[in-house]
């Protein structure tokens, strides 16, 4: 087995676990790669550097919380490399294994001790280009206090016109993120399809609604003189104006997370006890 290591490199406990890691690693006989920003704090192991582009492993470990996690994934998931999240964040719902677990998951990832989950991304269509993401798309106003009118179809039959601080079109794994907190359901990962939630709606039937993942959502801006700020996974981000459209279908890739047993629920409900 081949392992990847990718990793936060802002807090000295991230990088020192990292090192425990390449330790045990190379103790077990396994070929290692570390991505380029860790192999500079690792300076002891900088012949092992690959940047994670290049990376050829079978799994790659993410040190980190659900920021570092989504970074990471959005360059393997076209490979199909599997990522193991350990949490060094702050709540982590994307995350597997809390540090203190980490060695004797490894113990179990080197006997093949565990299963592949595969969750669904979503595509997005900005400016005749596709980005795929995991979470969600968030369209807001670039004017604060100013709210959006947006027309919101299913597979060209209108869903809705939306007077609203902004949208979000979220996975089921971005259910527990910006999604939930904007009064969206929680939505089990198995579950193939995607979930529309108005941010702040001005009508009060203007409720979330949850559509096939085979659906394509179009989203169309109708306030001349409003220009709107899209968010994609809160890494890129792609700005809109007047009767731009967007659209949203579901990715042909796929995002592949290493799991150890099958605890979406107990999991959902001490992060947020904890938060």
């Amino acid at each position: 087995m081949k392992i990847g290591i990718v990793s936060r490199t802002d807090k000295e406990e991230a990088i020192e676990l990292d090192r425990n890691i390449v330790k045990y690693l190379l103790a077990n006989h396994v070929e290692i790669e570390l991505d380029t920003s860790l192999a500079k704090e690792l300076e002891e192991y900088s012949d092992l550097e690959t940047p994670i582009e290049d990376m050829t492993s079978d799994i790659v470990l993410c040190v980190g919380g659900d920021g570092t996690v989504l970074n990471a994934q959005h360059v393997l998931s076209p490979k199909k490399i599997p990522i193991l999240s350990i949490n060094m964040g702050t709540v982590g719902f994307l995350t597997e294994v809390d540090p203190e677990d980490i060695f004797e998951c490894l113990d179990k990832l080197l006997s093949y001790d565990f299963f592949i989950e595969e969750r669904l991304q979503l595509d997005v269509l900005c400016d005749d280009k596709w980005i795929t993401v995991l979470n969600e798309l968030v369209i807001m106003t670039s004017q604060p206090a100013k709210m959006l009118n947006l027309r919101v179809s299913v597979d060209e039959e209108v869903v809705d016109e939306v007077r609203a601080d902004g949208l979000i079109v979220s996975t089921p794994s971005g259910s527990t993120a910006y999604s939930m907190s904007a009064g969206g359901p929680i939505v089990d990962p198995r579950v193939d399809a995607a979930i529309i939630i108005p941010i702040c709606p001005f009508k009060l039937n203007t409720r979330p609604k949850i559509v096939p993942a085979e659906s394509t959502i179009t989203v169309k801006f109708l306030k001349e003189g409003k220009q709107a700020i899209g968010v994609l996974d809160g890494v890129s981000r792609e700005n809109f104006n007047y009767m731009d459209e967007v659209k949203i279908r579901k990715s042909d890739n796929a995002a592949y997370f290493v799991r150890f047993k099958k605890n979406f629920y107990n999991s959902v409900n001490n992060k947020l006890i904890v938060g």
